[in-house]
């Protein structure tokens, strides 16, 4: 089906209102070229002229609908420091919010439509194709068909937003707690977000109605951190943590009252309807959710299986595709780690090796601080040999914290969150202190190439200082590439001067198979009905992270389907086209060139960044 007319259905002419800057030569008699917006041409010639006038309007495209989206999604733009809509949380879960989803991407895709590519500049082709792939995939995701199995479920432990608001509120989160303004801009923000939690409350129950059900497991996992948050109360929340430090530009009149509004928001509003979630959650849901944890187990879920497949990888992959190619990953993989046991003197089988690794005392961290002061150490070293392979480096200041204590148990290791373009929020890489003796120490160096430098900080940053591009490829992306490239920054390794010491280097092979055993578990839960304690036991089997580590991982997998499908197939395709290049430049092939293709255009579809390549090294690696 043609996307004009599938666009244009139900939608008359008038109504779609857009400027015609430049007439064309309209006819009466039946028209040789069809147009858009209801012009036609006599000729090519006549089409041609209207297409070059409208070059521009590639640009305007991209404007407008990068503003729509931050209205409707106003956090986005808080993310990005962008105060406009500050006060607002937005319409997180209701139809009015994925209607309008919808109905915005089918009318950008039509205005795509109307520009004539081929006419573009090299730069702005990659921007059209990554617009086009980017709203064709989310035009799909919020069909009707789709959002009937993901609408009726719109918390889980991972993802949901009773995780991430409060890091918002926190002070430390994306929200700025600078001005008076600021501050009631949080009460406001607090208020609707209690009541967002009761239309999340409708959601479930047409959920229950139309028999589309989370699994019981990430139930019980909602209502665990429901019932910390609940037991918190204000004071050890960090809803308080705003309050408990003013900055000096707050009037110290406006104190008292911003404390006892900012407490009453929570207190009044927040707290009762977490109690209404737990309680619906516990008497209500709980009894009717699926015991199975895979999509294959829920009505509907094996289609929405294939569809998070490619809205993750950007590649259109099938579960056994996928699956295999984690098996034959995963094999190759525990070869080079048997190198490894080999060199460090270890007498026995690769199994009783990842029992060693995990139980020895040597490989545990000494103390919470000590994690700090390591990865300051490691940052400290890979700064000194990253000009030997990237030629532009991010402005953006990077920070090293903590996970905060209210999601560490059930966050990963390690994660990072963006800064701004302007400086004025760094980015943040977080390290895990939860159940620190489970933890160990040999996949650091790995870990802070990967979240850190020069993996998503060095992404992430330089996007976003990229005033040049449209800001979806600044701000935006897709998760094949950025959690690829961050893998990929892993392989970076030896280049980087890391993982001298083999047990590091051991590290490095044990994360590069926890992304490989991802291909298989994550299919194997989701296509194939592996149950949550056979993915344990798969990654425990095949790797040496402990048990709260491979169960954290296992239930994310869970909650967060074809995710994690994501990392190994980024990576994967980053690597054979670096591959590529050095095979067909030879001498002329430089690595910094090659980073800089990859790196300066934003997050682009996988095939995306293939054509750029090809191109790059057709143009002789220039």
């Amino acid at each position: 089906m043609r996307l004009t007319t599938f666009l244009l259905a139900g939608l008359s002419v008038a109504a779609l209102a857009f400027p015609l800057a430049v007439a064309a030569e309209s006819v009466a008699q039946p028209p040789i070229v069809g147009g858009c917006h209801g012009i036609y041409f006599k000729d090519a010639a006549a089409r041609l002229d209207y297409d070059k006038a409208h070059i521009g309007d590639l640009t305007k495209l991209f404007a407008d609908s990068d503003e729509s989206s931050l209205k409707r999604h106003p956090l986005n733009a808080l993310y990005r420091g962008d105060l406009r809509y500050a006060d607002q949380l937005g319409d997180l879960f209701s139809d009015a919010a994925t209607e309008g989803d919808y109905q915005a991407a089918r009318m950008d895709l039509y205005r795509l439509g109307c520009i004539n590519r081929d006419l573009l500049s090299p730069v702005d082709q990659i921007a059209y194709d990554v617009f086009k792939w980017q709203t064709d995939i989310a035009l799909r995701g919020a069909s009707p068909e789709l959002r009937a199995l993901t609408d009726v479920r719109p918390i889980d432990q991972f993802n949901g937003i009773q995780t991430q608001y409060p890091d918002i509120a926190s002070g430390q989160g994306a929200a700025p707690f600078n001005t008076l303004v600021d501050y009631e801009n949080n009460i406001k923000r607090n208020r609707q977000y209690a009541a967002q939690i009761d239309v999340a409350i409708a959601r479930f129950k047409e959920g229950l109605a139309s028999g589309v059900v989370q699994p019981k497991l990430i139930v019980e996992r909602v209502i665990e951190q429901l019932d910390g948050q609940i037991k918190a109360g204000f004071d050890a929340s960090p809803f308080a943590m705003p309050v408990a430090h003013f900055p000096d530009a707050v009037p110290a009149a406006e104190r008292a009252r911003l404390t006892a509004e900012t407490k009453a928001s929570v207190t009044d509003a927040i707290i009762p309807a977490y109690l209404r979630l737990r309680d619906f959650l516990k008497n209500d849901y709980l009894p009717h959710a699926r015991d199975g944890v895979g999509l294959v187990a829920m009505k509907g879920g094996p289609k929405l299986y294939t569809y998070l497949i490619e809205a993750n990888t950007t590649l259109p992959l099938t579960a056994d595709e996928v699956h295999a190619t984690g098996l034959s990953e995963v094999a190759r993989i525990r070869t080079e780690m048997e190198k490894i046991m080999l060199q460090v003197g270890f007498k026995g089988t690769l199994a009783k090796f990842f029992v060693h690794l995990r139980d020895d005392p040597q490989f545990q961290p000494k103390s919470a601080q000590w994690l700090h002061d390591r990865y300051v150490e490691i940052g400290a070293k890979i700064n000194k040999r990253i000009p030997e392979q990237f030629s532009t480096i991010p402005k953006t200041p990077i920070e090293i914290r903590p996970e905060p204590a209210f999601r560490e148990k059930t966050a990963a290791g390690g994660e990072y969150n963006g800064g701004t373009p302007d400086g004025s929020r760094p980015g943040v890489f977080y390290y895990n202190t939860y159940d620190l003796p489970s933890r160990t120490t040999k996949g650091m160096e790995t870990l802070f190439l990967h979240e850190a430098i020069p993996g998503h900080h060095f992404q992430i940053s330089l996007a976003q200082e990229n005033a040049a591009l449209p800001n979806f490829m600044r701000f935006g992306g897709n998760t094949a590439y950025v959690e690829g490239w961050a893998l990929y920054a892993e392989s970076l390794w030896h280049d980087l001067g890391m993982e001298t010491d083999p047990y590091q280097r051991f590290g490095g092979l044990d994360d590069e198979m926890l992304r490989a055993m991802r291909l298989v578990v994550d299919s194997g839960i989701h296509a194939q009905g592996w149950t949550r304690e056979q993915a344990i036991k798969y990654m425990l089997d095949n790797s040496s992270m402990g048990k709260t580590d491979a169960t954290a991982e296992v239930e994310r997998y869970i909650a967060y389907p074809a995710q994690a499908l994501a990392y190994k197939t980024g990576q994967m395709t980053i690597l054979r086209l670096k591959a590529k290049a050095k095979a067909a430049l030879g001498d002329k092939f430089d690595v910094h060139k090659f980073h800089a293709q990859v790196l300066m255009t934003g997050a682009l579809p996988l095939a995306v960044l293939e054509t750029k390549i090809d191109a790059w090294i057709k143009a002789g690696g220039a």
